[in-house]
């Protein structure tokens, strides 16, 4: 087996460089690790991400032992461009990396180099000879808001290494309840529930958002319409809501950022009522909205986010936020709208997310599959305040109630 998954992670590196000829976050993740280089410490606490998500959702933990712990160096690695091209100067962090390839000789010469007190791995990313060099040298190694599911290769008969991976791990912070039982099913019992700390995420950026420039003339005390981290599935149904809503406002805050991405989504807006919001703040074309009728200008009552790391802030002017990514692999993060008090929409494809699921039940969030049901769902929450006002406060208090997760791993890490 170890064979095989020697030959899966060359196989995986060969098809990113072949990637990256063409693509620019596939060169970007080339790049990265080919010109990094590790800084000697001692001591450190590392904190690695798959992606930007993760980073967030492990944050709260990773901001309370930055506190806790001023002497500390702190070094965050990420697997993803995504996350490493946002967050790499991020204050929370001494030293940032990509993760290198996960093989014997990158994992001891990384884990030479940082000297890892302690490991914290967020939700998930269980790596073979990272993990092995932390567990022969007695890092302890935690998964936080770490959840698991039947149909994972740890469940099958055929996972005895990945079984092995999970072996290395110090203790487990789980989501829920069925990932402890899963867990328990293959012996491994060094688990809680603690919860999901995006929950303390979300909920504190809730109580103390940034303010964006320019986001609240663009509004002008109008109703907002937010559809965030979408996919051009997404957008080619949600492309048809301003013309039926002329009294409100529009913003898109598309996943990929590309100029190729964010030229189609143009195409398929008014072009002369939409507008990107780096050309907005540069030309300042928030006047074109304040005109009179006497002007020949028409209102501005769509906005095309353009750029990253926003969207979490955005959704404080928002009255219905749309989330993306459920007519591809799954939606994104359900929970920073419905802090807010957002209604939440989103595709077919969010059965992996507990969360969302739990929305739905609650009548807070709504599953759509195609345009009608868009329409159907957007004209009931715009035509029914009461049903609108319920939804709002349910969506708040569903993430109020779950918040809590930080305080209690932090509990057992370093206590």
């Amino acid at each position: 087996m170890m064979l095989l998954y020697t030959i899966g992670i060359r196989l995986y590196f060969v098809v990113i460089y072949v990637a990256s000829l063409f693509n620019q976050k596939a060169s970007q993740w080339i790049n990265g690790r080919k010109n990094q280089q590790f800084i000697r410490i001692n001591n450190c606490i590392w904190f690695h991400f798959a992606s930007l998500g993760e980073f967030e959702q492990g944050r709260p933990i990773l901001e309370a032992l930055r506190t806790r712990h001023p002497d500390k160096k702190i070094v965050v690695s990420f697997f993803s461009p995504s996350g490493y091209e946002v967050r790499k100067n991020t204050p929370l962090a001494d030293f940032v990396y990509y993760l290198p390839l996960d093989t014997a000789k990158n994992a001891t010469q990384f884990i030479d180099a940082i000297q890892p007190e302690m490991a914290v791995f967020t939700k998930y990313e269980y790596w073979y000879h990272f993990f092995n060099q932390l567990h022969k040298r007695r890092v302890p190694l935690y998964i936080v808001s770490g959840i698991f599911r039947p149909k994972q290769i740890f469940f099958k008969w055929y996972g005895g290494l990945h079984r092995k991976i999970l072996s290395f791990v110090t203790y487990f912070f789980l989501q829920d309840e069925a990932s402890k039982q899963l867990l328990q099913s293959i012996g491994v019992t060094n688990t809680a529930v603690s919860g999901d700390t995006r929950f303390d995420r979300v909920w504190a950026n809730a109580q103390h958002p940034k303010e964006i420039p320019g986001i609240a003339q663009f509004k002008n005390d109008q109703k907002l319409f937010i559809a965030g981290s979408t996919w051009p599935q997404d957008e080619a149904l949600l492309a048809t809501l301003p013309a039926l809503y002329p009294d409100w406002k529009f913003i898109f805050a598309p996943h990929e950022i590309g100029e190729e991405k964010v030229n189609n989504l143009v195409n398929l807006l008014p072009s002369i009522t939409t507008a990107r919001y780096s050309e907005l703040i540069q030309n300042s074309k928030f006047k074109i909205q304040n005109q009179d009728a006497t002007t020949h200008h028409s209102p501005l009552t769509t906005l095309i986010i353009d750029n990253i790391g926003m969207l979490s802030s955005l959704y404080a002017y928002a009255d219905i936020a749309y989330i993306g990514g459920g007519f591809g692999v799954g939606i994104h993060n359900t929970l920073e709208a419905a802090a807010f008090g957002l209604p939440v929409i989103f595709g077919p494809n969010y059965q992996k997310f507990n969360e969302a699921k739990q929305l739905i039940t609650l009548r807070a969030g709504f599953s759509i599959s195609d345009v009608n049901e868009l329409k159907g769902i957007v004209e009931t929450l715009i035509g029914d305040e009461a049903f609108y006002s319920v939804t709002s406060k349910k969506a708040a208090e569903f993430v109020r109630e779950h918040i809590g997760a930080t305080e209690a791993i932090l509990g057992q890490i370093d206590s």
